[in-house]
Parts: C-alpha cells; sequence; structure tokens
C-alpha cells in the first residue's frame, strides 16, 4: 500500500507528470520478451514421462470412457 505521503506527493505533480509515471510504472510491470524458443530442460525431461507403447484411443473408446466415469460419478 502506498504510504499517505507518498500519495500526496503524486497528487501533487501536473496531470502530465502523472501520466507519465503511471506509463514508467506500467513499462516497469511488463515482462521483457523472451528471446529464447527452446523449451528449458526441466521441460524436455518431462516430454516422454506420458508416452506409452500404445496406440491414442479413438473418439468413440474416449466417449465410453467419459460415459462410463459419469455413470460410476452420478449413478453410484
Amino acid at each position: 500500500m502506498l504510504s499517505q505521503e507518498l500519495k500526496e506527493q503524486i497528487f501533487k505533480l501536473h496531470p502530465h507528470d502523472r501520466l507519465a509515471l503511471v506509463s514508467a510504472i506500467i513499462e516497469s510491470l511488463q515482462e521483457p520478451p523472451t528471446s529464447d524458443l527452446e523449451p528449458s530442460a526441466a521441460i524436455q525431461r518431462m516430454q516422454g514421462l506420458l508416452k506409452t507403447d500404445q496406440p491414442a484411443p479413438t473418439n468413440e473408446e474416449v466417449a465410453a470412457m467419459l460415459e462410463a466415469r459419469r455413470v460410476e460419478r452420478y449413478l453410484q
């Protein structure tokens, strides 16, 4: 929270200077653009954690799994 003294000093500024202050604060909060597009080392190590030898389920298989889960959850 801003102290009362700082608030008073801000309100003494000319409106143009207050706007410049707001712009400077906004700039300070913006994150610098990330220049490296490479995934981090942790992401590279985790890429294979969910891989299996089985093919991905079909849409019909997924729908059946969801239906079974709903029956299990709401009808029991």
